[in-house]
């Protein structure tokens, strides 16, 4: 039995990390294809790019690992089931139960290591990508002067060159405006050529221009009358600028350490804790204040009435409002804009405390959604082996074909109402521990379905058994 356990998990295991990788680099294009223009044109270093791809790599494990083992598993079980293999364990006595034992074994254990990695990588690791990724969108463009455009990257200048040389480095129609003085275009430079170089650090950029002209406006007191300039001519020149401000800039992680992504479940129940009790407060606060404020409109102070021969009775005590007619046209006015002002005020009152509990409350409903994800990523690595190892001996076809067409319908289905649920639970049109618990509460009677089914021996595929079924269903009504 030994053998045979490890010659299933052998066939396993090579398939499980062939598609497990393939799955990663799936996810890892695609975030270079989503952030292909952050990337590009900014002279990133190697070592940072590939910083950022590892990050990006340990991030899609949550979607890449139950997709591989439900890809594996099918494969594995579909080549055993095609190949006769299955058959001959169950006329040696070995049931398909007994058969799945050893990749069950692999699934608990790859569930309880899924955990670890929910818990504590992946918060890490995004934290790390996102911190670097908000670098690499902030760095500026590699230094790069365009024909007849304005170029102002490098900070207190602004540098025009009318044209290019093919070989990239030489230039003509060169024309520098210096603002380091923050005076305006004061100071100028201008030069019919010259030609760029990097300097041997790859710190600077050195400019060598030749036949020009220094302008300087002379900014005495009474300048803006006199107009006052110098101009220096030149043959050559040499003026260097500092490429500093092209470094990309290491921001602290602590930016982002309050995001429930970056979290973990010791880190997300205490912060829950500080949420729960500030909105609490918030909305006692708010509705004492209300009360308070608004709650008792009788004791607003009213002019008295005057006497009038004309208007009606004077309100019994019974009243609680003296009567509009026992105005005249002025005080009646005012006091219709005092109330129309106080409802107003007591209407957007309201509506900025909805506002801001609504948004407490969808933060509150983040970080319950992230503490409950903790655990779904464990869940479904048990639920896609109840779903892969039994389909796999029933469909009984191995290779790239069919079954991925089957496992990427399955986790289409499981993401898919992962994502609707999930937002919903956060909006609060749905029980959060439904929300997120909701595919896996789909997907598992259909593993359970699909085991109990292939444990039995059931033809579940097969055409005629179910012609026989039907035929049966419709004799008896």
């Amino acid at each position: 039995m030994k053998k045979l356990y490890r010659y299933i998990t052998k066939s396993f295991l090579g398939t499980f990390l062939l598609t497990f990788f393939i799955v990663v680099f799936v996810w890892v294009m695609q975030f270079v294809w989503l952030y292909v223009d952050d990337l590009v044109g900014k002279g990133l270093e190697f070592k940072i790019i590939a910083e950022l791809l590892f990050y990006t790599s340990i991030t899609a494990i949550p979607m890449s690992l139950p997709l591989a083992l439900l890809l594996a598993l099918l494969m594995c079980f579909g080549n055993l089931g095609e190949h006769y293999e299955l058959v001959a364990m169950k006329a040696s006595g070995v049931s398909m139960w007994r058969s799945m034992r050893p990749l069950l074994y692999f699934s608990l254990m790859l569930s309880v290591m899924a955990f670890f990695i929910s818990n504590s990588l992946i918060p890490i690791a995004t934290l790390k990508w996102r911190t670097l990724l908000t670098d690499v969108q902030r760095q500026k463009l590699a230094f790069n002067i365009k024909e007849g455009v304005f170029y102002k990257d490098i900070e207190n200048y602004v540098i025009y060159v009318e044209k290019k040389g093919k070989d990239g480095s030489s230039i003509y129609g060169v024309k520098i405006y210096d603002h380091t003085d923050h005076t305006g275009n004061t100071k100028i430079i201008s030069a019919d050529s010259g030609y760029m170089a990097m300097s041997p650090n790859q710190r600077n950029i050195l400019f060598t221009l030749y036949n020009g002209y220094n302008y300087t406006d002379i900014t005495t007191d009474n300048y803006k009358e006199t107009r006052p300039f110098e101009r220096m001519s030149f043959k050559q020149e040499q003026i260097k600028f500092s490429l500093a401000s092209f470094d990309l800039t290491r921001s602290s992680e602590d930016m982002y350490k309050s995001y429930q992504q970056m979290m973990n479940i010791r880190q997300l129940s205490a912060s829950l804790d500080s949420l729960e009790r500030r909105f609490d407060s918030k909305q006692d606060a708010f509705t004492t204040g209300f009360e308070r404020r608004w709650g008792n409109y009788n004791s607003l102070s009213l002019p008295e009435p005057r006497p009038d021969t004309t208007m009606v009775a004077a309100p019994t005590r019974e009243l609680r409002w003296p009567l509009l007619e026992n105005y005249d046209g002025e005080t009646r006015a005012a006091l219709v804009n005092m109330s129309v002002g106080s409802a107003q005020n007591a209407k957007d009152n309201v509506s900025f405390n909805k506002m801001d509990l609504s948004a407490q409350t969808e933060n509150i409903n983040k970080h319950k959604k992230e503490w409950h994800k903790k655990f779904t990523l464990s869940i479904a690595c048990i639920i896609f082996f109840f779903i892969g190892a039994p389909l796999g001996s029933i469909i009984r076809k191995g290779g790239l074909g069919l079954p991925v067409v089957i496992s990427v319908a399955f986790f289409i289905i499981y993401h898919l109402i992962s994502t609707i649920a999930e937002r919903m639970a956060v909006f609060g049109d749905l029980n959060m521990f439904l929300g997120v618990w909701l595919s896996s509460l789909v997907l598992l009677p259909v593993g359970l379905f699909f085991t109990f089914k292939a444990t039995t021996d059931a033809a579940l595929f097969d055409g005629d058994s179910w012609k026989k079924f039907f035929k049966r269903l419709f004799s008896k009504q």
